[in-house]
């Protein structure tokens, strides 16, 4: 819960007016599991608190282990279903990969998850507990919202989770280590750039109306151009970070002409594009580009001026990288795997 929700909390059950607080501290910094450890509320107080409430802690129901390290985890949320969290570590840093929905709406052709479709919401502490109750939890120094599920189709729950992460009674991350991806909900881009000082990335994949509409069904919602030109009508501080992210496809938008387009079409937004490999997914025809043409589109990108890196591609063993995940498969409880 935010500050407000333990407040209300507190008022309905009649405890002191600076139990607030100290619920906050024991459950974002002192981390307990348990009522019974909140030895400074009475005892009527830890009664009252366990039989209306839960803190909601639920340990992972399952894992894959990558040959590159990454680590898959399988959550328990959301009315009988399960998501799928992903741990990244590097030398540098460790990222958690979070995810806010039990499938997508978005239906982008080229994602497992989007090809899985959408059961349910994820709730701010479903979301929390991906981080929380993951046994790396220590040493994650990076968060994205690229998970399974679009983070601004589920903004009110995605808002309380950020805040929550962020704010000095919560768990006190830096915005700057937090980065939501969106396929470009324009309204909800709005609140979360207003409401949040975390980084933005938003997934483009052409700079072609026509093209992206055939990959990402949004577009004819929110299309690519509105979505650009919203972000440069944004007050969006120096600090923070608006990225794309450009999976590449062989033969499809990988092209000189699409280079062009994508210098037109961010030209005046101070941002930077993320390019992924493309993961193949069976039955959909799509194929990775090679090597040799992303590093030659990443290079005339630069020499164009756009900040473009390289991400890395990690767990596609284990189906954990970018656009793999799907809980749509069955899972053996007690066995401690899934499939």
């Amino acid at each position: 819960m935010t500050a407000g929700g333990l407040k209300t909390v507190c008022r309905q059950l009649g405890l002191p007016p600076y139990a607030d607080r100290q619920l906050a501290e024991w459950l974002y910094n002192k981390k307990v599991s348990s009522f019974d450890c909140m030895t400074n509320l009475s005892l009527d107080s830890r009664r009252a608190l366990g039989r209306d409430y839960y803190i909601g802690l639920t340990p992972p129901a399952g894992k894959q282990l990558s040959r590159d390290g990454t680590i898959k985890y399988l959550f328990p949320a959301a009315d009988q279903h399960y998501i799928e969290s992903v741990f990244i570590p590097e030398t540098d840093r460790n990222t958690l990969c979070l995810s806010t929905q039990v499938g997508c709406k978005m239906g982008c052709v080229f994602c497992m998850t989007g090809r899985q479709g959408f059961q349910a919401d994820l709730s701010a502490g479903d979301m929390l507990n991906q981080f929380v109750s993951l046994p790396e939890r220590e040493t994650v120094s990076n968060f994205v919202f690229m998970g399974m599920g679009e983070p601004l189709d589920n903004a009110d729950n995605l808002l309380e989770c950020l805040e929550i992460m962020t704010s000095s009674y919560g768990f006190g991350i830096s915005p700057r280590r937090i980065t939501v991806s969106t396929t470009g909900v324009i309204p909800a881009m709005g609140r979360f750039l207003s409401e949040t000082r975390c980084h933005l990335a938003v997934c483009l994949n052409s700079p072609f109306s026509g093209e992206r509409m055939s990959l990402m069904p949004v577009e004819k919602v929110y299309p690519v151009r509105d979505v650009v030109g919203f972000l440069k009508k944004a007050p969006v501080e120096r600090q923070r970070r608006i990225s794309f992210e450009y999976i590449m496809f062989r033969g499809f938008n990988d092209t000189p002409g699409h280079v062009n387009g994508l210098t037109r079409l961010l030209n005046g937004l101070r941002c930077r594009i993320n390019l992924i490999r493309y993961h193949p997914v069976a039955d959909l025809g799509f194929q990775p580009s090679d090597d040799e043409t992303i590093q030659w589109f990443r290079k005339r990108l630069n020499d164009k001026g756009i900040v473009t890196t390289l991400r890395a591609s990690r767990g596609t063993d284990i189906m954990a990288a970018c656009g793999m995940l799907s809980t749509r498969f069955r899972y053996f409880p007690g066995a401690n795997t899934f499939e």
